[in-house]
């Protein structure tokens, strides 16, 4: 296919990870012709860039997609790699019609159709469903000086092991699980500080995902008018105790401090005043909606979101957003709460596509 001989679908879902294989496998159901354009080379979605070590806080069980459970390895909470395999038996199993390597670069609007645009082809389509997820756009926080720094800045999405920072002096900077496991890990090996906006907060250690999100679930119920009024605490964003994170509490160096004030060439100044020499800064900052091939439809508002009722665009009702967060859904950019947004989207553009 070339651009200049664009072929025509219903939906295209844009995102082969974990939000578009749910959504094709409810797309599956209604007949409608799709496709899901996926700019990685192979499945597995932001999982084949996670580090090394990286574990779901789940047993498989409690983090599966719709239709077909994540087998069991026998460990208790899987692996990067089984998962990636999980998504990859997945996609195959439900023969999800997948077409990658294809990054799409835009969207645009033409009378009667969506288009997307991507470097193999070009596809009109009655209906896009925006599934990238946030790995694409990892969130630096901006820092006074920090381009006179001269030592090494990576974000956790760039990070795979401990072993290049080997005796180095490194900050970890974010509050989050991922800033949690990575200080644990690097830790054991160079001279690491965790840098924190407030004092993290951390889980008992015999709550693992499966309690996380039934408390999550609980608060979010509460905010609806649903169920107790006063829900059990934890949130998604609290700390998980899975094992490196225990082994550091452990060995007594799972303590963060607040935030530096500026960087120098050389290292960081602290609001007292001292200055600290680092070579290396690891930034476990988050991430934001990956949302640039939407640039052309003018939806995406200065939050970086994009307007929705539900998972639906106000502003363009072609294009529904699924997986990135509450505000597409309650816990939809995680494997397991996913389903119901993706289960919800499909249903409503069958409805919205069907003849009058």
């Amino acid at each position: 296919m070339t651009k200049s001989s664009p072929t025509s679908f219903d939906v295209i879902v844009i995102g082969g990870g974990q939000a578009g294989l749910a959504i094709g496998y409810f797309l599956r159901r209604t007949g409608l012709r799709f496709a899901i354009v996926d700019g990685e080379p192979d499945p597995g979605g932001a999982w084949r860039h996670g580090w090394d070590s990286l574990r779901l806080f789940s047993p498989a069980e409690w983090s599966s997609l719709p239709g077909w459970p994540m087998p069991s390895s026998g460990e208790a909470y899987p692996t990067r790699d089984e998962v990636i395999a999980y998504l990859t038996a997945y996609e195959a199993r439900y023969e999800l019609p997948v077409i990658r390597p294809a990054e799409v670069d835009l969207v645009h609007a033409e009378a009667g159709a969506l288009v997307v645009e991507t470097c193999p082809a070009t596809w009109r389509t009655r209906a896009v469903v925006s599934a990238t997820g946030t790995w694409r756009a990892p969130y630096w926080p901006p820092y006074p000086d920090q381009p006179r720094f001269e030592g090494v800045q990576i974000h956790s999405a760039q990070y795979r092991n401990p072993e290049v920072f080997k005796g180095q002096r490194v900050l970890v900077v974010g509050g989050g699980n991922s800033g949690a496991q990575i200080f644990a890990e690097v830790s054991q090996v160079a001279d690491a500080t965790w840098v924190t906006p407030e004092p993290p907060t951390f889980l008992p250690d015999d709550v693992d995902g499966r309690v996380l999100f039934e408390r999550a679930t609980a608060r979010w119920q509460a905010k609806q008018g649903i169920g107790a009024d006063a829900p059990p605490p934890g949130g998604l964003g609290d700390v998980v105790m899975v094992p490196p994170v225990r082994a550091a509490r452990d060995r007594g160096v799972l303590k963060a401090v607040r935030p530096f004030g500026r960087f120098t060439p050389r290292g960081v100044v602290w609001p007292d005043g001292r200055e600290t020499e680092v070579d290396a800064v690891i930034w476990c900052t988050g991430f934001r909606p990956a949302l640039q091939h939407l640039a052309d439809l003018n939806v995406v508002e200065p939050s970086g979101r994009v307007a929705v009722e539900g998972t639906r665009s106000v502003k363009e009702p072609r294009l529904w957003l699924v997986g990135y967060g509450e505000w597409t859904g309650f816990a939809s950019a995680t494997l397991t709460g996913v389903m119901r947004s993706a289960r919800d989207t499909a249903r409503q553009i069958a409805e919205a596509l069907a003849p009058a």
